[in-house]
């Protein structure tokens, strides 16, 4: 028999999915070497966050080329042993739809680049559910994967606490070789510790301490499963030995809703416990808090110190605090699972076989939480053992405290976003391209701070019910086998569920699987929660081998096509960054336009290419047209000409980009067609209604129209231009007088207000009116003292013409202004000498 029969016999054996043939078996541990690398590469490049910039996109691009090579492994694995026999085989093939639907979004896409990496990303994600499925069909597979999982993980945590205890330089030498480090500082991940308004977070790789406290609620409770379930001491050693370590880190986070979040996922593990399991998953989980707790504030303290001075000294006093407090909890941690952990299943075996005996110590432990969110959040004194930042996070946990409310609006503005494209959403990266339209004040998010509300208006209702069923079939085999299995099948895959609960839980508050390496561990994690079900078979039979060869040829199609465009996009985006070293050495045309047209030609449309970027090609051919314009303004016009063309292209793609919109904007003045550019603004204040530079620039094109209308004696044309840029003023005092409705302990944000051009164009139109009295009230409040600032000298002037038509004189501020520029009288005279019409 051929091997290539071999291999489709070993397929229909008993054992499904045991790999045996020589071939498969290499295709097998190239699939581990490419997870493995995986693991541990990824996190070092920020977690493959989705920033939607070119600064983060090279590291997703570069997952989408590995991702596409482990496509094709596992197409030729699927080649030999893939059946369509079962109802698990029929969701291992829909897992494709999901990309699909964001395939389907493209066509109403807010943000074409935004959407289209996207569907890259759920390709990828497919990719790793598939993966899931063809590595933990075995007992070796899931093995090396689930260890895969936990060791990376630790290695995240011992990373974080490096930096933490002063040792960051240490840490940036054992990584940069691989990371992806700061530019600026060599041997330095940027951002491993934060620091905002709370004071030091620790956030370890993912430069967000919220997703590195959700990161570290998986880790924590897959650590705490392989304790309980094992009784060989060389098992429980490692992850006990970290478990404490991970908790520190926990709470250096300062994370109050992954506080919240992990009593939720630990009682939801505890259902799917015997009863012997859930007192010792309690016992041990709860002394390894205690230990935390115990050492928290002193390693607190340290921590805090080292980053304001290096000492050598405090460092391995932190280091020796931790270690005495891990082997001292590891050592416990075995003792209670040699000793304490039989006896439990002796006494707790009569309750096991009784119907909702599991059920008991899950009601328990919640009433126990209960019990100890009263004594720390209210004044017992017992939140006293933790340290002054902790204990100031965990005080704050209410519904009234600011994150909550800002949520809250998110949520309400994202809803109202879906609202507008209920069906198939907005595409891709819609909220980062649409919120600004859609929100209740003027916040700054990027991030809807939901996973499923920020999916839902991606992909609409018809992509979010597709990943909804989709995972809920996924448990429901999961739970269904479960409950059917034995023990040792159980423990087999559990890892998994933990990964899916925890990652699904806590991304419901936060931007969690914005984070693409998060996004493949939850795939890879259900495809390992479907691989070892049972499930019916299909009815149909089919004993057709090219309705099973049908699967992995697709999958070979797409890993094809996935490549070539990832490695094309990888290719662009070092074209990009060639430009920028370029741009450092020379200031050569042709050198700095070559592979930044390289980049554009390989990833067409792109905004940071062509605009948004610290070099763009329409930024340099505005550039060369104003050199140019003077010397030979048909060259120039033809270097203008290229810029829009490329700005109209761009407009399709990006029609809800705020610098797209801006630069349009900034162009047509540049051309003086002052009506179209009144028009574009007037259009553009509802898509960034919380920006007051579209507002300033409407009533100030308003002004200047207005008075060519004077010039032409069109009164009526006149008066009509002041009115419109009045009612644009009305509609900016609405919008502030509206924040006031804001609860007080929610910032608004952003600042918003009338600004100083505003003053002075409301000012003017008074002046214009005869209102001198008026214009002169509304333009002194912004005056400064900084007469270099040109548009604080235009307010001066309108002020002091304001005053002389009401015989007033401000002789110290005039005296002032004419020191700086003698030709600020003439200008004044100017004002002054000018005939306005009155209404």
């Amino acid at each position: 028999m051929s091997a290539s029969k071999n291999a489709y016999a070993a397929a229909r054996s008993k054992a499904s999915g045991t790999i045996t043939t020589e071939k498969s078996s290499v295709i097998f541990w190239f699939l581990v070497v490419f997870t493995g690398l995986f693991m541990f590469w990824a996190p070092f490049q920020r977690a493959l966050f989705n920033g939607g910039t070119y600064e983060f996109e090279r590291s997703i691009y570069s997952a989408s080329v590995w991702s596409s090579i482990i496509m094709l492994l596992i197409a030729i694995l699927a080649f030999f042993v893939f059946k369509l026999k079962e109802q698990k085989d029929v969701l291992t093939i829909l897992v494709l739809i999901m990309p699909l639907t964001y395939v389907i979004s493209l066509s109403n896409s807010a943000s074409h680049y935004l959407a289209t990496n996207m569907v890259y990303i759920q390709m990828l994600y497919a990719t790793f559910f598939i993966l899931g499925v063809f590595l933990t069909k075995n007992k070796l597979g899931t093995s090396i994967v689930a260890s895969l999982l936990m060791i990376s993980g630790y290695f995240i945590v011992l990373f974080g606490l490096l930096y933490w205890l002063g040792n960051g330089s240490f840490a940036g030498h054992l990584v940069g070789w691989f990371a992806l480090m700061d530019t600026n500082t060599p041997n330095l991940y940027r951002d491993a510790i934060m620091t905002d308004s709370n004071g030091l977070r620790l956030t370890s790789v993912f430069q967000y301490a919220n997703t590195y406290a959700a990161f570290l609620i998986t880790l924590s409770l897959g650590a705490l499963f392989f304790i309980v379930k094992s009784r060989k001491w060389q098992t429980v050693l490692p992850h006990a030995f970290l478990l404490v370590p991970i908790l520190v880190s926990f709470w250096l986070t300062l994370s109050r809703g992954a506080i919240v979040v992990i009593p939720i996922v630990f009682l939801v593990m505890l259902f799917f416990f015997s009863m012997s399991r859930q007192i010792l998953a309690l016992l041990q989980f709860g002394l390894a808090f205690i230990t935390s707790l115990l050492i928290l504030q002193k390693v607190t303290d340290i921590g805090i110190g080292l980053q304001k001075q290096p000492s050598a000294s405090e460092s391995w006093h932190g280091w020796s605090i931790l270690l005495i407090a891990s082997v001292v909890f590891t050592v416990v941690a075995i003792l209670i699972q040699l000793f304490v952990a039989p006896w439990l299943e002796r006494v707790t075996a009569s309750f096991d076989a009784k119907k909702y005996a599991t059920f008991i110590l899950p009601v328990a432990a919640i009433v126990v939480g209960v019990i100890g969110a009263i004594l720390i959040l209210s004044d017992t004194g017992f939140k006293n053992i933790l340290p002054d930042n902790v204990k100031t996070r965990i005080e704050n946990i209410n519904f009234q405290q600011h994150s909550v409310l800002e949520r809250g609006t998110f949520y309400k503005d994202a809803v109202k976003l879906w609202s507008d494209y209920p069906i198939i959403g907005a595409g891709g990266g819609a909220w980062a391209s649409l919120y600004e339209k859609y929100q209740n004040n003027p916040y700054t998010s990027r991030q809807a701070h939901n996973f499923a509300l920020q999916y839902l208006v991606e992909v609409g209702a018809l992509g979010f019910l597709v990943f909804v069923g989709f995972v809920l079939a996924v448990f429901a085999f999961y739970i269904r086998s479960y409950i059917k299995s034995s023990q040792e099948k159980r423990d087999l895959h559990f890892l998994f569920f933990i990964v899916t609960i925890s990652l699904l839980v806590h991304s419901m508050i936060d931007f969690d699987l914005s984070y693409v390496y998060l996004g493949a561990i939850l795939f890879l994690a259900l495809g390992g929660l479907l691989s070892n079900v049972d499930s019916a078979p299909l009815r149909f039979k089919s004993g057709s081998a090219a309705i099973h060869k049908m699967f992995p040829a697709l999958l070979a199609i797409l890993s094809v096509v996935m490549f070539y465009i990832s490695a094309q996009l990888v290719s662009a985006n070092s074209s990009y960054q060639q430009t920028l070293e370029v741009v450092k050495t020379s200031q050569d045309y042709s050198q700095i336009i070559k592979p930044l047209d390289n980049a554009i030609s390989l990833h067409p449309a792109h905004p940071d290419y062509l605009l948004t970027g610290q070099i763009s090609r329409i930024g340099i051919l505005l550039q060369v047209y104003n050199q140019t314009l003077k010397e030979d303004s048909k060259r120039a016009e033809g270097f203008f000409n290229q810029a829009q063309d490329l700005m109209n292209q761009l407009l399709k793609k990006e029609p809800h980009n705020r610098m797209v919109a801006m630069q349009q904007l900034n162009m047509l003045l540049l051309k003086g067609k002052h009506q179209e550019a009144l028009d574009w603004s007037n259009a553009q204040i509802p898509n960034y209604p919380w920006y007051t530079e579209m507002y300033e620039k409407s009533m100030a094109l308003n002004i200047e129209l207005a008075n060519q209308a004077n010039s032409k004696n069109n009164t009526q044309e006149y008066n009509k231009r002041l009115d419109d840029a009045l009612a644009t003023y009305k509609e900016v005092l609405a919008r502030v007088d509206s924040l006031k409705d804001l609860p007080k302990e929610q910032a608004q944000g952003r600042e918003f207000a009338v600004t100083p051009n505003m003053a002075l164009n409301v000012g003017q139109i008074s002046y214009m009116r005869g209102d001198y009295a008026s214009a002169a009230s509304t333009i002194q409040p912004y005056i400064t003292d900084q007469l270099d600032n040109q548009s604080n000298r235009v307010l001066i002037r309108w002020y002091l013409a304001a005053l002389q038509k009401q015989s007033k004189n401000d002789q110290a501020l005039m005296d002032k202004l004419i020191a700086k520029d003698p030709a600020e009288k003439q200008n004044i005279e100017a004002i002054l000498a000018t005939n306005f019409p009155t209404k």
